[in-house]
């Protein structure tokens, strides 16, 4: 059923309703039986259909679209709300949502950071940052300790036992022999 036609009928049942006789029982009588036809019409296949059609046209989307100014700040308010940051703490919480938010602003921060890393102020203050005593020690710490002791190791074993890295190996011991040889 067309949106018109739906329309039209529900004109028609409050026309035939208002027309009914019952004006002895004054117009909120009338005012219910329309509201409840009109009910009983949108819930029927033919009704949710012709809603569908009317929300779903171009005239009404166009109608139904969010300006962007209200959108971003309500946004913003919802953000920085107390409620806000609580929900992203807790949601943050959750490994896939938190891989999920990091994953779609991967681009973006790869960008940030490329741009950062051209800013003269940006470099410097790393520079500052890298040359600080207590950073030197924490890396120095750091790279003391038996777990990246044993990180280590292991990046050296999986080396060595790389088929290209023992391809390489071969063939400069191989031209060092040579070279050995033929000083003699």
């Amino acid at each position: 059923m067309k949106p018109r036609t739906v329309l039209l009928l529900i004109s028609l049942c409050a026309a035939l309703t208002a027309c009914s006789g019952e004006a002895s029982t004054g117009g909120q009588a009338d005012y219910n039986q329309t509201k409840k036809m009109v009910i009983d019409i949108l819930k029927t296949d033919e009704g949710k259909k012709a809603l569908q059609d009317v929300i779903t046209s171009d005239g009404m989307k166009k109608n139904l679209v969010i300006d962007k100014a209200y959108m971003k700040e309500a946004i913003e308010q919802t953000l920085t709300s107390d409620k806000g940051k609580a929900f992203w703490r807790e949601a943050m919480q959750d490994p896939k949502f938190a891989a999920a938010v990091a994953d779609s602003m991967k681009t973006e921060n790869k960008a940030l950071l490329k741009s950062l890393m051209k800013d003269p102020d940006y470099q410097a203050m790393m520079m500052d940052i890298l040359k600080d005593p207590a950073y030197e020690k924490e890396v120095q710490t750091m790279l003391k300790s038996k777990e990246m002791r044993k990180t280590m190791q292991e990046v050296v074993i999986d080396t060595f036992n790389d088929p290209a890295f023992k391809a390489k190996m071969e063939d400069s011991l191989l031209k060092a022999a040579k070279t050995m040889k033929d000083k003699k």
